[in-house]
This record gives C-alpha cells, structure tokens and sequence, in this order.
C-alpha cells in the first residue's frame, strides 16, 4: 500500500472500486488510511486529506488520551472486564476442569497447578466467546426481524482493526470478540450496523438514515464504545 505525506501526516494510500474517499484513523499510533476512488488523482486526494487535517488531528489526540489495559499477566489482582464492568482476577489453582465464575465484583479463574500464561488466557478467551455467542444468538433474531433482513452466517473472531464485518454476497457476519468486555449496549451497535450492511454497503447518508431510524442513539453508543479502555491492540470504530 503506497504511502503519501502531508506536512507532519503519513499516510496509506489504498484505491479501490468506490465512489467516494474515505479516511480512517487507527490505532494504536493514529496512523491515517485513506481509500480512493481509482480515478481520483493525487491532487484531489491531497487536496481532501488537507480539509480533514483538523478531525484527524483530533482523533490522533483523542488515541492519546485514551486509557488501555495493560499487558495481561494472568495474575490474582489484575483488571478484566465483562460487559463493561471491571471485575478483579482470582486465581484458584486446583485439580480438576478449568472454569470462570463471577461473584462480588471477582471473577474466579480455577485452573490446574502449573497451566501456563497461555492457557490461562485461553480458558478466558473461551468464556468470552461462550458469553457474547450467547448474547448475540438473543440479539440476531431481534433485530433482523425489525431490519427486515436475514443474515446467512455469523460468527465470532479476534480481529484488529474492526469491531465487525459484513460480507455483504455471502451475506455473513463477523464479530470481534472484545465486545465480550464492552458494555451490552456496544454489542448491540456493532450488531444493528453491520446488518444494516445488508441494506446498504456503504457508510453513507442513506447507511446513517437506516442507523437513525432503526437506533436512534447509535453515535452516542459509538462514543461509548470508543472511551472504554482499549487493549493494546484495540481501536476506534
């Protein structure tokens, strides 16, 4: 992906089969991408970046501020989060199946003496995923009966850079499993926007028309999901 400089700006130059530009801040450094129509020249594109300076800035200031996880240690004492809510590791060692169980503002991680940092961060993967399966297999039929769509397929996966995707042919959904550790109403965001995908592929006036009829606070639960704190691979949607 070619690179272009403005002033002290770098950025990835990506063009594709689109009609209109659009530019993404991303973590964790704010770097800038932008996405070209592939007829746009250089100028235009130049051109373009310098009228969005201002915004870019702010969201390269707005990643600086905003507070993110530690590397995680697996440790009794350190922070995890479920559903926006902070809770505190307890590490149990014991014979016996791995389990996770919630309880006064604890969550208890029983493993076996010796299971490595690995491990232990996967029986924790492994309940983040059972949780948000669960709570998207009660969400999906809700909204694709008010949206008036049919997802064919979805799913759950780590990903860096999005917090969802919609493949719009096949008509599948993909979403991040860090939403296990946001608040219920963010889920349910990310949720309602990539089904209105199935609607609308692009995000344009008719795509944030659908958002506004369908969830009205859709940017305040934007905004919420973007100040929560990240983990170090984490970004803003």
């Amino acid at each position: 992906m070619p690179k272009v400089e403005i002033g002290s700006i770098a950025m990835q130059l990506n063009r594709k089969a689109i009609k209109n530009l659009h530019i993404s801040v991303l973590p964790p450094d704010g770097r800038v991408r932008v996405s070209a129509p592939e007829s746009m020249t250089e100028t235009a594109i130049r051109m373009a970046v310098i009228s969005r300076i201002p915004w870019i800035k702010k969201q390269q200031s707005d990643f600086a501020k905003q507070p993110r996880q530690s590397d995680r240690a697996m440790v009794s004492g350190e922070c995890h989060y479920l559903w926006g809510r902070r809770y505190r590791l307890n590490l149990i060692e014991r014979s016996g199946k791995h389990e996770i169980k919630l309880g006064r503002g604890r969550l208890h991680l029983y493993v076996n003496p010796a299971t490595t940092l690995e491990n232990k961060a996967l029986v924790l993967s492994s309940y983040y995923r059972d949780a948000l399966k669960a709570r998207i297999a009660e969400l999906l039929p809700v909204w694709e009966d008010k949206i008036g769509v049919k997802a064919a397929d979805w799913g759950i996966k780590k990903m860096k850079t999005k917090w969802g995707s919609c493949n719009t042919q096949a008509r599948r959904i993909w979403l991040n499993l860090e939403l296990a550790k946001k608040p219920p109403e963010c889920l349910e965001y990310i949720l309602v926007h990539e089904l209105v995908h199935l609607l609308e592929r692009n995000h344009n006036e008719r795509f944030k028309g659908y958002m506004d009829k369908l969830l009205p606070d859709w940017r305040e639960r934007r905004d919420l999901l973007n100040r929560m704190p990240l983990a170090h691979n984490n970004w803003i949607y």
